[in-house]
Formats: structure tokens, C-alpha cells, sequence
């Protein structure tokens, strides 16, 4: 449903403020109607009309105005109470599904007086800022129930006096007056109850109740939704006499509030209670609305009494839409616009230290204020409870935010040199406090100080500007508020990890180091470090194996080694120090399903960012990550002291022997070691689990013995056959539950000393469950072995793998490893292991409740699975083979990664392969009936093999099944990339589809527009415009339906995007989610080079995250701007299967996508790390099923066809998907063995035998397939569901959609399926209330009016498009005016082309431009803006002109200002961009072809850029270049602090010497100074011969031998270039 951006904010922005407010008894009324929600079906009919010519419309409304006509009635609402408050009095540990039910994100501000002067006029901003951000939230399925705004500010004491004399009550006395906001139940006893709870608890504690007050609302202004569960809101005024300093009156306010929430909540009600705040210093005014809402629901904000010096404004958006008033924010502390990744670990480890925190300002009441969490509450909620008990123990906010939300301070050349206390006090912390990790803009006040800080990586926007006449604004967008900028005085950003902070008790405004270096100075930090803290040197690694080979084998059979494992992960890791690269997906059982043993690691599925969070970088961005670990107590972060430091420090978490040994040796840590084997002589039955509860009863004994490291260890002199190992993870998830429920995790860590731990997902397992290090002596001891080898020695001699010696293999291995750890980390967002650690950041498949809630408490395992003795058992298989007679002198080869003979069952078998070939070659259907009969009688091998149809209503004749040719329509193909396939392939694949009415997916990596028209020279099944093809027939059309969106944005040019039916948004891949796309540099051939605007040979990665997406709301900004290029094209959003996945797809369709697509774990890939193909990704069948029933339970399914794919190969598979809810069905990797591919696994390496994934010519020459084959196929298909329908006596499709109730259990016995619970997958919550059809066929989501149409309703403008003319236009735009350009640029790519435009449409912009201006840019196009512009500029442009300046009359040096943001240019293929001032972070990343100029940049400035010149004529931040493999930049160093900022793994640093690069450097500064009017540009160019030798060229190898990078070319005198011979 479309969020659209009309008039009122605009013409408000651009109106006096006196036409703006409307009085009405001191009451003002602000219209933000049309910012709302809308779709294009259910059109609200606001004051009589919807159409674009309300832009026009008047500014002011009444109340009434803002009602809409038409509500959509929710479909199958779920009540949920609200989880805010606390439960019990004991804190629970986390549960991930709770975690999971509530994401969001949002658009947050403040503003604030320098002489802390209330007054009405800064409400009135911050209602108007919050109106301005309504695009940053989201609505319920209603359409009128928001996700939640709300304002703090300081406490309005002349109003409340007001009322108090009405009341006949005394003046407040303010200084020890506190004010509670509170929600209170919506039932008139609960209410009553309640209060009186309230009153007793402040009488109890010597506080007088003053009076209660009903806050005034305005109920009508209320959603639907949101009114459902609405509390009643009542203001409670409390007299505190016996305190004087505001410290101990908010201290006093905190424990009476804590006390309250422990008194209420073993009540019915109890969850219904809610502090918005308690406080004598601020009050907090929220709720379920919209912005525009908020100032008209609370009648108070429109009092012109209501003053304030400062105010937090925050719109959010929820990826849940059902309401839950205390979620909406701000909280009590803080506005948080992100998530936390971390927050279960946090979680935990707050409850762990609950114990030990103390301070004296408590007088020993500690106990009365726990919990400090609330694992039912969201991430934001629990982060504002940490950073409260901080700063109500003593801390400043400031201080706080440091230590929970610390930046990535090392690698940071400017902190270590200017200021080494800030480094040390973030030293001393990090072993104390976790870092709360992921995306966060922070905005924070306690009505004394008023600031924001922004996380480690920068991962939200945030804008600041300052004016002569004192006021202080932050906010997520420019333009959000009236400012005259004659009057700014100052304009920045937010970088990664800074901060701002206005004191308005002094009247000051503190910048990020300017408030860092006075909180480090508290203390002497450093010192304390120095005098306590031991780092743990480096230890050599053994230079010869310890054990006999004989033992070593025994060692590997009994801890569950294969050779697979051993020769394709440890041995070429110990090779290559990388992780071993493999292809083609995870095609074999789950661990759970599997009638094979596994380790209990595979049971275990690693979670990754998805929509809400993006995966960080950890190629190209790795400086802000850490593997540092600290060992030993962790102090009381309330008290501080040098004992706090007292910790042993390792540079990572893996181990060599000799270390281990070094850190045993500490005497400090008074390291204990703890057995991990169990006895079977009595029998198997509860052995394993008495053996855990015995070693979490010694670990229990060791710690409170003052033991500070647990060692977990099965090394062993000998292995005894009736004494196996505990499973290491299990052991290690064992301790680390019972240390926390008793109160002693904070007083020692684990280290895990094992055998059964070799690949980079068994540390992430051990780690996240709560390892803090582990010494994998088996896999060290198996390197060792390999290296001394006689195999491996004459390799090396015969150079067929690198010479590597003993030690070197071993650190070989210990750097994939840890570069492995660091992969894992990143995808779910997070930089630092210390976060990670016991953060359990994972799924189960296939374990027990009993195993999870003993060992891995708190994590999701939807369908059950092994119990203990099960697990015995299991671990007994691998065991006794040690001790067998008939054991080999060989390791077994499982066959769990490459298909064998005997080995475990792949579902892509050369059996299955060879059976369709012949069907569809053959066009027999008794071929394709054996080949159903092959699949049939497979092994379980997914979830869905465990469930077959049943059916309520008898068989029909197949003839009343509706045809084949209207199922095959819901047909798509995989997103494989041309490049990952070849051009035979892709294209066969393609006018397949297009013959059928299916789509095919054209991948990452763009499309060749002699695709885009059908076929009209074919002879003989050839045809000259395709002649590598065969089978072709008269109107064929090679073109891709669905065209791809990636990370790289490879190959997505503006007419590539008009010419798509479609348009998938690949947010993640099944088999690899949380990382980027990869095409080794073999693969690049020059036909693909054009295509992706890159060079043949170089290797192209895309990055993890989409650098436009880090929140939900970024998401719907990416669908607004392809919306607006194709407004008739669908846009989909690919996501993998996951737990919290039906949350995601929830925020998914609130952001307008037209289409949601489910990608199981088990789909394919060209190439991706072993690890994560086999642990990465969930089974489509739980991540469909869950999608469906949130989308049903929140009445959004009726908005999103839902698609699926991962494994599909028959009609029984497309039925069963159906029956979970689908309506589109997905095939990869059988579309393509359809068209010929042979199952060969070789994908990555560019051999494929048949040519099928191979860019060679000589291979490509014999790819069997033609189109007709894969038509066939799916035929089949069809006819495969028609009879399966006809035998259940249903016609179509539409019949059996979301009907699980049609489904039920094998009647199957399978070792490990005794106990799994399937009821989840059966369970139902009922169908849409539109057929699967109608759904299908909406009318795409639209964006609603938008400027452009303003710009396209111009006679003038239409005429000069059409005609090819000229045309000159200036428009007033604001921030809210999205993706403008976007739309015009669309109409000229459809007519023209990306080149073919010779007019000129000439655009000057008067404003604060919103976000992704000048997008999607074609050539004739230039478009100027006057003002400033917000993030995303020029996205995806391909041509043309943008300039961007500030207005003639500033108070500002614009060469100091920001005056773009963040992800500018982001996958450009052409054009120029000129800014006069600074830009955000990651200014051209990915930008493939356009020129710039700008006049600063913040970190990772080029990143991933392969082609284009960027010139930076300022400071630019970290990181520059990183990734960088085409493309020339130009940075200006005047004061000789560049080269450090510069990643030096490509690209070369040098003088600007060449002639053509002197030229194309000082031409590029001449257009800007001629376009922006630049006076640093002026200055530059004034004085040449001064600044040139000032330049440094960054030339990746690529460019090194171009004119403009080598001086060995030299200009003639015709002014030729021509290479200077020696």
C-alpha cells in the first residue's frame, strides 16, 4: 500500500510560521493529511479529493479533516498485551521468538535552546519535523493506525500550575515535584487497582500524591487498531520533600517506579501499567498514531502554555503491526531509530551481572530495583533500561551511551594519536560491558542534557545544524523544519560512532571528541590498564605432531571427522588460509532428517541481517570489527576501580596448545579444568544428561571457589570406549545456562579445549553460546599431520598447492578461521565477538525442549527433535567406530558435501538428472513418470517428505482442473546471474519462460538490450540476433520478466529498469544469506565486463548488505524509487527462511512491495564458502508457513503475492507450497539442469563440462539445451498438479492455497523423527479474504502523487521529452518530495533509451531535497538543486547533470557543511555530480561510470567503485578506496593525515604525473567551480602549481596503464595521447 508524499508538509516548509500555526483558544492545528499510508485501491477521500492537484490544496485543517473516509477492515486481528513491563520478578532469560516478534526502525530529531529557554515555538518544530518524517514510519493494516510517534521534553511547569489551580491545588513546587505519564488498563477496576497500587507505593516511600489528571485526547484522531488497545492515559503529580539534588529526586522516582512494576506483575493486568516517564526533569507524550496524529490526539501540545526548551521527536516503523502503545517511542531515556543484533546476548549477560551491580547511591536497595531487562520488552526498550540504571548510579548519559554503544576505536588514527584517554577508556571497558551492537541512532536527554550518537558503523543518518539565534537541531532528514538559512552558522552529519551533546544547563554544544575526551578524563583509565590488564603474547605453534598417526585417526573417527572434512576444509584452509569456496547449494537431509550421525553443530542454522538490520562487510569494512576477547571476572560496571581491568586480553578466540598453556599459567585467573566425558557402563539412558548436570555442579563449585576460567576440556591420554565425549558445544551451552541462572556468569569465563571443533561454524557455535576462546588441538594436530605428509610434500615440490611449512600451515589455518568467524559475525550485522559471545545468535533443527531449555536456552526450535539419550546415541555412532575391529585405516567419507556412491542422499543426484534429461528431451511422459516415481521414493529429505495431502471432498476428472497453461503462469525461475551461467543458458532459460507466460529471473549482472524484443529472423530454429542458440522459434523473446536488484547493482541502468515486468529486490540468498554476490575475475569475460560497466578479468563482489537498505524503512524507500523509474512494473523483496521471518515480511508489505519471496536454505549458488552453503538459512516450508500466518494475523496478505523457491522439482513440491500459502512457485537449480546441467559442482571454477555455468567459448559451444526443453518440464509439472488436484476433487489452485488443514503426517519411522513436532507446519489461521488469482492480478502498488507528476503535467516539458527539445523548469522541493527526477527519467529511458536522448531537460530544485534525489538519471537530463539534499543522490544514474549548492545567503562556509548524504551515487553507470560541500559516508560505492567532484566525504569513500573519476577537494574519512578495482580518485591532502584513511589491499597511492590525469583532474575542478560557484574550487585552481603536488591519484591495477594514471604516455603537440616508448 502506498506511502505517499502530497502537499500539506511542503507548503508548510515553504509558508511564515504564522501561516502555519492556525490559533483557536491557545490551541494550533497542524495538516499533515496525505503523508499517511494510502493505496491506490482503498484511496482515502481527504477533503473530497486524491489527486495530484492537491499539492495545491490549503495548508490548514481542522481536526475533523484528518479522519479518513474509508477504513480496511483487519483481517483475523490478533490481540496482543502489551510486553513491556516485566512479568515476574525474577528476569527471564531471553527467548528469541519474543525478541523476533517486535523490529522496527524509524525518524527521529531534536531540538534544542542554547539558553535554555522554554517556549512553545519548539514544540510546534518538533510536531512539524515529526510530520515531515511520517515517510520514516509505517502504519497498520488499517491504514490510519501508526507504528508509533512521540515527543519528549522538558516538564511544562506553568501549564500543569495552570490546571493545578483549576484544581484548587497548591502551585507545584518544581523542584520537587515528579511527573508520572502513565498508561494505564483500559478497564475501569484494573484502573482503579492500579492507581492504588501507585498511591501505596508512594506513600510507602515518603512521597506525597498530589493529584491525578486525565490527559486530554482526542480519541477520533486514533487508528482503528491502535484504538483497540488504547490505555487510558493519566498524568500522576508526587511531592518528593526528603530530597534536594535533582540526582537523588530521579533516583527516588526510578525505585518507586521499579517497585510499582514489581508489585504489578504477577496481576491479570499487570502488562497494562506503563511509565512512559517518572521523572521531576522530562515527560515523554506518546502512543499508537501517526505523526501528524500526535499533536492533535494530545490536546496539551497544542497549548501555547505547553513550553519547552528542548524537544525528542520519533516516528516509527514497525515491522509488527499490532499495536502496542508503551513501544512507541521516545522511551524513557532515549529515541532509538535501529536494532540491536545483539540484544539476546545482551540480554543474558545483563541478567548474569544483576548480582554484582552495586553502587552506594543505592544504600543497598539494589535488590528492590531488579530486573534491569525485560526479555519480553523490545531491543529499544531494554537498551534505555541499561543506559537508566547507568545514569541513575551516576553516569552521565554521555558516559553511558559510550560504554554501551562504544564506537569502533581501533584502527582510528585520530583517536590513537589526538586522543589516547578516549582509547583508554574504551579499553577499560570493553571488558566490562558488551557493546550493545548493530544500527543506532541515538537521541538522548535527561532535561539537562540533550544529544545523539550514532553507532560503530554509521548504519542510520543523522544531520545537524546550528543557528545564530541558539537553536540546535538533529535529525534523521535535512528540511524537516523552517529554517532560515541566513541564520546557520554551522551544518554537519553524524559520522560512525560520534556524537553530539548540548548542555543546556550551560548553554553549550559539545562535538563528538569534545565530549569524548572530558568523559575519559573522569578517570585514569590507562593507568589502570596498564598496572592490571595482561595481554597474551603470541605462542609459537608446534613444529611436529604429538600424537602417532594411528591415535590421530582414532581421535578424528570418534569426534566425527570425515574425509571431506579433513581434505576439503582443514587441509585447505591450512593451504590456502581462506575458507574452501564451493557451489551449487546444500541439497542433502537436514541433520534432523538425516538417517546419517551428525555432529550436533549441523543442527544448528547461523542467523543473518535481513531488512531490518543489514550484514556489515567484513572484506571491505573489516576496521570496525574486533576478535579481541578478554578472560577473567568482569567487574561491577556501577563502581569503578583498577580491579575492574584485572583481565587477561587475547587478540582472537582460537588457541594454539602452547597458549593455552601460557593462559593456565595465570595466576589471577586461578584456571580450573573441567572433563567432559560420560559414563555408558551402566547403560545409555540418562547417562549424557546426568554427565551435564555433574559438570554444571563443578563448574558451579569451581567459580564460587574463586575460580576465574573454566576450561572445558576432552583431551584425554587415552580414549576409552565406555567413556565418550559430551558432545563440546553441548557442555559449553550447559555451563554458560547454569552459571547465568545462578547468578556467577560474570565471575568467570569458558574456554573450550576440544577435538570436535575443526570449521569456522563450530567456533561461531561455541562462541555464541559461550566460549570465550577455544584451542582446537585435533584440527591443529590434523594440520600438522597434513603438512608432514608424503603427499603433501611432493604437491608442494611439484608446485600444485603453495609450499607452506609446518607452522605456517597451522597459522594458515588459525587465519581462515578467524576470517571465517568474522564472515559469520557480519552477516548478522555485528562487529565485535565479545558481542557474539553468548549471544546465540542461531536456529535449531532437530533438538529436543529438553536439550534447548537445559543447554541452549532461549533459542527457537520450531519442530523439536532429539532427546538426550537420543543425542547419546548419536554421539555413541561416531564413537565406536573408533574402537571397531573393522574400522579402516582411512577416515569415511560421509558424502555430506560432494555427492558419492554410498554416501549420504543428495537431492541433485546424476540418477535424477539423467531421468529428466530424458523426459524432457524426449518429450515423454512415461520418462517424466519415472522420473516422479524416482523422487517419490527418495529418503526423507525436507520437512515437506514428512507429510503427504489429504482431502475433504472426492476426486473430479482432470478435464475440470483448470489447464496447465494457467499453472505454469505462477512459474518463475531462479535469480541467476549472466556471468554465474552463460549466455546460452540465461537466455534459453529466459525464452522458455517467456513461451509458457512464466518469469525468468535475470540474476545480478544486468541484461543485453538485444534481449528486449522478440525474435522475428529465425530459420530453422536459428537465428542471426541470438546465433549461439538452437531451438528458437519466430517471437521468441529473450528478455528477463524479473530483473534483479542486487547489492552490486550490476548492469541496473534506467532502461534496464523500464523494461522489466518486475523488479526483485535480492535482499538475501538461500544459499548463502548475509553475504554478497561473487563472479571470480575468470568468469569476467569481456561480453560480461560491458554489461556490469566493468573490466574483463577483474573478480566482482557485491557488497553483504544493499548499501540503500540498513532499516525497514530504507527498503521502502528503495521500492518507492522503483516504483517511481516503473510505475507499471511489480516489485519483489527476496528473503531467506528464518526464524522472525513473518515479522520482516510484515514490515516488507507495509513498505509497498508488490511481492515477497521466500528462498529456502537449500537453493543454489554459483559460488560461497562451504560454512556458509551447509549452516546458513532455514527450510522454506517453516518460512513460508510462518510468513502466511503473520501476514494473515496482521491483515496484510491481501497486499503481497508471496513466491518460493529452494528445491522445487515436482508438482507434489509446488502443491505442498501451495497448501503453506503460496501463489508463486520458484525453480533454480532443476530449471537449469532442464536446460542441461549435469550436476558437476564445478560452478565457481569456470570448467562447467557442458557449458551450462561456464564463460569459456570452447565450453559454452557444448550447451545441449534449447528452450523447448524446460517448456516441457514444466508442462509436466502442471500436469503433475492437475491430477494431484483432481485427485483431491479440487479444480484450481486458488482452491487449496493456504489450506494446511490438507495436509497431515506420514505414518514414517525414522530414528530421528520420533520426536519432531510437525504442528506448527499444519497449524492455521485461516486464508486470505482475495483468491490467490485476484491477488495476483492488483494493479501494482503506487506511489501516490508525486512531484514528478508535477514536472510531467507540463505542456512545456512533455513537449520537449517527445520532440527531443529544450526545456527549462525551476520547482520548490522539500524533503518529503522522494526520488524526484526519478519518474521523468523513467518516461525518457522507456522512449529512448540509456543514450538515444537528444533533448535537454533542465530542472533547477528550490529546497531540502528528500531522500534519492536525481536517481535513476539518464543523459540530456540536468537538474540543479539550490539548498541541500539528503541520501541517495543520484542513485543508479546513467547520464546527465546534477549540481548541488547551498542558497546565495548562508551563515555557513559551505566548504565545511554537509550538504549531501550518505550512499551517494550509489551503482551510477554515468553522468556527473557536482556538490559544493561535504557528502556522507560511502560517496560512490559501486559507482561504475559517473564523474564527481565534491568538497569532503566521510568514511569509505570509492568503496567497490570499478569504473568513473571522483574528485574529493576535502578531509575524507576512513577507509577510502576499499574494495576499489576500477576507476580513478583524486584526493586533496593539505594537511598530510590522507594516507592512513586510505585501504591499501587494491589500489595504488601516487602523485597526480601524468599529463591526461593532471587534465581530467583540473577539467573536472574548472566544471565545478563553473557549476557550484566553489570558492575552494576557485582558490584550487588560482594557485595550481601550489595544490597539485597536494593530490594523491588513487589507480587500482586495473587503470595503472590508462593515459591518466601512467606518466609513460605523453601528449603530442595535436594534443593526442600516446604511450611514451622507452
Amino acid at each position: 500500500m502506498a506511502m505517499q508524499s502530497l502537499s500539506p508538509v511542503p507548503k508548510l516548509l515553504s509558508t511564515t510560521p504564522s501561516s502555519v500555526l492556525s490559533s483557536d483558544k491557545n490551541f494550533f492545528f497542524v495538516d499533515f493529511v496525505g503523508l499517511y499510508c494510502k493505496s491506490k485501491r482503498t484511496r482515502r477521500r481527504l477533503r473530497g479529493d486524491s489527486s495530484s492537484s492537491s499539492r495545491s490544496s490549503s495548508s490548514l485543517s481542522r481536526l475533523s479533516s484528518v479522519r479518513a473516509v474509508i477504513d480496511l477492515e483487519r483481517v483475523h486481528g490478533v490481540s496482543e498485551k502489551d510486553l513491556s513491563s516485566p512479568s515476574a520478578l525474577r528476569p527471564q532469560v531471553a527467548n528469541l521468538e519474543d525478541i523476533l516478534s517486535e523490529r522496527g526502525a524509524c525518524g527521529v530529531g531534536f531540538i534544542a535552546n542554547l539558553d535554555n529557554i522554554p517556549s512553545h515555538g519548539v514544540v510546534k518544530d518538533a510536531l512539524i519535523a515529526l510530520g515531515c518524517m511520517e515517510h520514516r514510519g509505517g502504519c497498520g493494516a488499517d491504514n490510519d493506525s501508526g507504528d508509533g510517534s512521540g515527543l519528549m521534553s522538558s516538564i511544562p511547569w506553568d501549564f500543569f500550575n495552570v490546571w493545578a489551580k483549576e484544581q484548587s491545588l497548591a502551585p507545584f513546587d518544581k523542584l520537587h515535584t515528579g511527573v508520572g505519564m502513565i498508561f494505564l488498563p483500559q478497564d475501569d477496576t484494573f484502573m482503579q487497582e492500579a492507581k492504588q497500587v501507585i498511591e501505596n507505593i508512594f506513600e510507602k516511600e515518603g512521597l506525597q500524591v498530589l493529584g491525578w489528571r486525565e490527559v486530554p485526547v482526542n480519541v477520533p484522531i486514533v487508528g482503528k487498531n491502535a484504538r483497540e488497545t488504547m490505555p487510558n492515559i493519566q498524568q500522576v503529580f508526587v511531592k518528593i520533600a526528603k530530597e534536594d539534588s535533582t540526582d537523588d529526586i530521579e533516583r527516588e522516582l526510578y525505585i518507586c517506579r521499579k517497585l510499582i512494576e514489581r508489585a504489578v506483575a504477577t496481576e491479570s493486568w499487570g502488562t497494562e501499567l506503563y511509565f512512559c516517564s517518572l521523572s521531576n526533569q522530562t515527560i515523554v507524550y506518546k502512543g499508537m498514531l501517526r505523526s501528524e496524529a500526535l499533536g492533535l490526539f494530545y490536546l496539551d501540545l497544542q497549548n501555547e502554555l505547553y513550553e519547552s526548551p528542548f524537544a525528542i521527536y520519533h516516528r516509527r516503523y514497525s515491522t509488527n503491526t499490532s499495536p502496542r502503545w508503551p513501544l512507541a517511542q521516545p522511551m524513557r531515556f532515549l529515541g532509538h531509530n535501529g536494532e540491536i543484533n545483539t540484544i539476546q546476548g545482551n540480554l543474558n549477560w545483563m541478567q548474569s551481572r544483576e548480582a554484582s551491580l552495586k553502587a552506594a547511591v543505592w544504600n543497598g536497595r539494589e535488590n528492590e530495583i531488579r530486573p534491569f531487562g525485560n526479555p519480553r520488552g523490545s531491543d529499544s526498550a531494554n537498551l534505555d533500561s541499561a543506559a537508566e540504571i547507568m545514569i541513575r548510579s551516576g553516569r552521565t548519559p554521555e558516559e553511558a551511551l559510550m560504554i554501551l554503544v562504544p564506537e569502533a576505536y581501533k584502527n582510528h588514527p585520530t583517536l590513537s594519536v589526538k586522543y589516547p584517554e578516549v582509547v583508554d577508556f574504551y579499553d577499560y571497558y570493553k571488558g566490562q560491558m558488551e557493546a550493545w551492537d548493530g544500527p543506532a541512532l541515538l537521541l538522548f536527554s535527561d532535561g539537562k542534557t540533550v544529544g545523539a550518537c550514532l553507532d560503530r558503523n554509521g548504519l542510520r543518518p543523522a544531520r545537524y545544524w546550528r543557528t545564530s539565534d541558539n537553536f540546535v537541531y538533529v535529525a534523521s532528514e535535512v528540511g524537516v523544519v523552517p529554517v532560515d538559512e541566513a541564520k546557520v552558522t554551522m551544518k554537519g552529519r553524524l559520522g560512525p560512532g560520534m556524537m553530539i551533546a548540548v548542555d543546556l544547563v550551560n548553554g553549550q554544544v559539545y562535538e563528538n571528541t569534545e565530549v569524548k575526551k572530558r568523559i575519559s578524563s573522569f578517570n585514569p583509565y590507562g593507568k589502570w590498564i596498564k598496572e592490571n590488564s595482561r595481554f597474551l603474547k603470541p605462542v609459537n605453534f608446534k613444529s611436529s605432531t604429538v600424537m602417532e598417526n594411528e591415535e590421530i585417526l582414532r581421535s578424528q573417527q570418534a569426534f566425527g571427522y570425515s574425509s571431506e572434512d579433513v581434505q576439503m576444509v582443514i587441509e585447505s584452509m591450512a593451504s590456502q588460509g581462506k575458507e574452501p569456496t564451493f557451489c551449487m547449494g546444500d541439497d542433502i537431509p537436514l541433520a534432523g532428517l538425516s538417517q546419517r550421525p551428525h555432529m550436533l553443530y549441523d543442527y544448528f542454522k547461523q542467523r543473518f541481517a535481513q531488512v531490518t538490520n543489514p550484514a556489515i562487510d567484513p572484506l571491505r569494512e573489516g576496521l570496525v570489527m574486533s576478535l579481541e576477547v578478554n578472560i577473567g571476572k568482569r567487574g561491577n560496571i556501577l563502581e569503578l576501580g583498577p580491579e575492574n581491568a584485572s583481565q587477561v586480553i587475547l587478540s582472537n578466540p582460537v588457541l594454539n596448545e602452547g597458549a593455552l598453556e601460557e593462559l593456565m599459567k595465570d595466576q589471577y585467573l586461578k584456571p580450573k579444568v573441567l572433563s567432559t566425558y560420560f559414563d555408558i557402563r551402566k547403560g545409555v539412558e540418562g547417562s549424557l544428561q546426568k554427565a551435564l548436570y555433574y559438570l554444571c555442579e563443578a563448574a558451579d563449585d569451581a567459580v564460587r571457589s574463586g575460580s576465574q576460567l573454566l576450561v572445558l576440556s576432552d583431551r584425554s591420554d587415552r580414549l576409552e570406549p565406555t567413556r565418550p565425549s559430551i558432545p563440546i558445544m553441548l557442555a559449553v551451552g550447559a555451563v554458560h545456562q547454569h552459571l547465568i541462572q545462578n547468578g556467577l556468569r560474570m565471575s568467570a569465563s569458558i574456554v573450550a579445549d576440544t577435538a570436535q571443533c575443526f570449521s569456522t561454524h563450530h567456533f561461531a557455535c561455541l562462541v555464541g553460546y559461550g566460549a570465550s576462546a577455544v584451542c582446537p588441538y585435533l584440527a591443529l594436530e590434523t594440520c600438522r599431520q597434513w603438512r608432514l605428509s608424503n603427499k603433501t610434500v611432493a604437491f608442494m615440490r611439484n608446485g600444485k598447492i603453495p609450499t607452506v611449512t609446518i607452522e605456517q600451515a597451522q597459522k594458515n589455518y588459525t587465519k581462515a578461521v578467524n576470517a571465517g568467524l568474522l564472515k559469520i559475525l557480519s552477516k548478522m550485522g555485528i562487529s565485535l565477538l565479545s558481542s557474539y559471545c553468548g549471544a546465540q545468535i542461531f536456529e535449531i533443527y532437530g533438538l529436543g525442549q529438553d536439550v534447548v531449555d537445559l543447554a541452549f536456552t532461549g533459542s527457537v526450535s520450531k519442530i523439536s527433535g532429539l532427546t538426550f539419550d537420543e543425542l547419546a546415541r548419536e554421539t555413541l555412532s561416531f564413537w565406536v567406530k573408533a574402537f571397531s575391529e573393522d574400522t579402516t585405516k582411512r577416515l569415511e567419507n560421509f558424502g555430506f558435501i560432494q555427492f558419492r556412491p554410498g554416501g549420504e542422499y543428495h537431492s541433485n543426484n546424476p540418477e535424477m538428472s539423467k531421468l529428466l534429461h530424458k523426459a524432457v528431451r524426449e518429450k515423454s511422459e512415461t520418462a517424466y513418470a519415472v522420473y516422479q516415481q524416482h523422487l517419490s521414493n527418495r529418503p526423507v529429505n525436507v520437512l515437506r517428505d514428512l507429510l503427504e495431502f489429504k482431502s475433504d471432498r472426492a476426486p473430479i476428472p482432470v478435464g475440470k482442473v483448470e489447464p496447465a497453461v494457467a499453472i505454469v503462469q505462477r512459474f518463475c525461475t531462479g535469480g541467476m546471474s549472466l556471468g554465474a551461467i552463460s549466455r546460452e543458458t540465461h537466455e534459453a532459460i529466459a525464452i522458455a519462460m517467456n513461451r509458457i507466460g512464466g518469469k525468468s529471473n535475470s540474476g545480478e549482472g544486468g541484461e543485453d538490450p538485444i534481449r528486449w524484443k522478440p525474435l522475428t529472423d529465425v530459420v530453422d530454429g536459428y537465428s542471426p540476433t541470438l546465433p549461439h542458440l538452437k531451438g528458437l522459434q519466430n517471437g521468441d523473446i529473450a528478455t528477463s520478466a524479473i530483473k534483479q536488484v542486487a547489492s552490486g547493482r550490476f548492469g541496473v541502468t534506467p532502461t534496464f529498469l523500464v523494461n522489466a515486468d518486475q523488479l526483485e529486490i535480492k535482499v538475501a540468498q538461500g544459499a548463502k544469506p548475509g553475504e554478497g554476490g561473487q563472479l571470480p575475475g575468470k568468469k569476467v569475460s569481456a561480453y560480461i565486463a560491458r554489461l556490469r560497466s566493468s573490466k574483463p578479468g577483474v573478480p566482482l563482489i557485491s557488497p553483504p548488505p544493499h548499501h540503500d537498505i540498513y532499516s525497514i524503512e530504507d527498503l521502502a524507500q528503495l521500492i518507492f524509487d522503483l516504483h517511481q523509474i516503473n510505475p507499471n512494473a511489480k516489485v519483489s523483496v527476496k528473503l531467506v527462511a528464518e526464524a522472525g521471518i513473518g515479522t520482516v515480511a510484515s514490515g516488507v508489505a507495509k513498505g509497498n512491495a508488490d511481492i515477497i519471496q521466500i528462498s529456502g536454505h537449500d537453493g543454489g549458488t554459483g559460488a560461497s564458502p562451504i560454512s556458509s552453503i551447509k549452516h546458513a538459512g532455514g527450510p522454506w516450508e517453516l518460512g513460508l508457513t510462518e510468513t502466511h500466518q503473520t501476514l494473515i494475523a496482521n491483515g496484510l496478505r491481501e497486499r503481497v503475492i508471496l513466491r518460493v523457491d529452494g528445491g522445487l522439482k515436482s508438482g507434489v513440491d509446488v502443491l505442498m507450497a501451495a497448501a503453506m500459502g503460496a501463489d508463486e512457485y520458484g525453480f533454480g537449480s532443476l530449471a537449469m539442469i532442464a536446460t542441461g546441467c549435469v550436476m558437476a559442482r564445478i560452478c565457481h571454477t569456470n570448467n562447467c563440462p557442458v557449458g551450462v555455468a561456464s564463460q569459456r567459448e570452447e565450453l559454452r559451444a557444448r550447451f545441449p539445451g534449447v528452450p523447448g526443453d524446460l517448456v516441457n518440464y514444466f508442462l509436466y509439472v502442471a500436469e503433475e498438479v492437475r491430477g494431484i488436484l483432481a485427485q483431491l476433487g479440487y479444480n484450481s489452485l486458488d482452491d487449496i492455497i493456504g489450506r494446511t488443514e490438507l495436509l497431515r503426517p506420514r505414518d514414517i519411522s525414522l530414528v530421528k523423527t520420533q520426536h519432531l513436532d510437525l504442528s506448527y507446519l499444519l497449524s492455521s489461521v485461516g486464508t486470505p479474504s482475495l483468491s490467490s488469482t485476484e491477488i495476483r492480478k492488483q494493479e501494482v502498488h503506487t506511489n501516490g502523487p508525486v512531484l514528478d507528476d508535477d514536472i510531467l503535467a507540463d505542456p512545456l516539458v512533455i513537449d520537449a521529452i517527445e520532440n527531443e527539445k529544450v526545456v527549462e523548469k525551476t520547482v520548490k522541493i522539500c524533503n518529503v518530495d522522494r526520488a524526484a527526477c526519478g519518474r521523468v527519467a523513467g518516461v525518457i529511458a522507456k522512449k529512448y533509451g540509456d543514450t538515444g536522448f537528444a533533448g535537454q531537460v533542465n530542472l533547477t530544485f528550490l529546497g531540502s531535497a528528500g531522500q534519492s534525489f536525481g536517481c535513476f538519471l539518464i543523459p540530456g537530463m540536468n537538474i540543479r538543486l539550490i539548498g541541500e539534499s539528503n541520501d541517495y543522490v543520484g542513485k543508479g544514474m546513467a547520464g546527465g547533470e546534477i549540481v548541488v549548492t547551498p542558497v546565495e545567503k548562508i551563515g555557513f562556509v559551505p566548504e565545511e557543511a554537509t550538504i549531501v548524504g550518505n550512499t551517494c551515487l550509489y551503482g551510477a553507470t554515468g553522468g556527473q555530480i557536482f556538490a559544493r560541500g561535504k557528502a556522507g559516508e560511502r560517496f560512490a560505492v559501486r559507482n561504475s561510470l559517473a564523474e564527481a567532484v565534491v568538497e569532503g566525504t566521510g568514511d569509505h569513500c570509492c568503496e567497490y567503485m570499478t569504473g568513473g573519476c571522483v574528485v574529493v577537494l576535502g578531509k575524507v574519512g576512513r577507509n577510502v578506496a576499499a574494495g576499489m578495482t576500477g576507476g580513478l580518485a583524486y584526493l586533496l591532502d593539505e594537511d598530510d593525515t590522507l594516507l592512513p584513511k586510505i585501504n591499501r589491499e587494491i589500489v595504488k597511492i601516487q602523485r597526480v604525473t601524468a599529463p591526461a590525469g593532471e587534465l581530467q583532474l583540473k577539467s573536472l575542478i574548472e566544471a565545478h567551480v563553473e557549476k557550484t560557484g566553489s570558492s575552494k574550487g576557485a582558490t584550487i585552481l588560482n594557485e595550481w602549481e601550489k595544490y597539485l603536488p597536494l593530490f594523491w591519484q588513487l589507480v587500482p591495477p586495473s587503470e595503472e596503464d590508462t593515459p591518466e594514471a601512467s606518466a609513460a604516455y605523453v601528449r603530442t603537440s595535436t594534443g593526442e595521447v600516446t604511450f611514451q616508448s622507452a
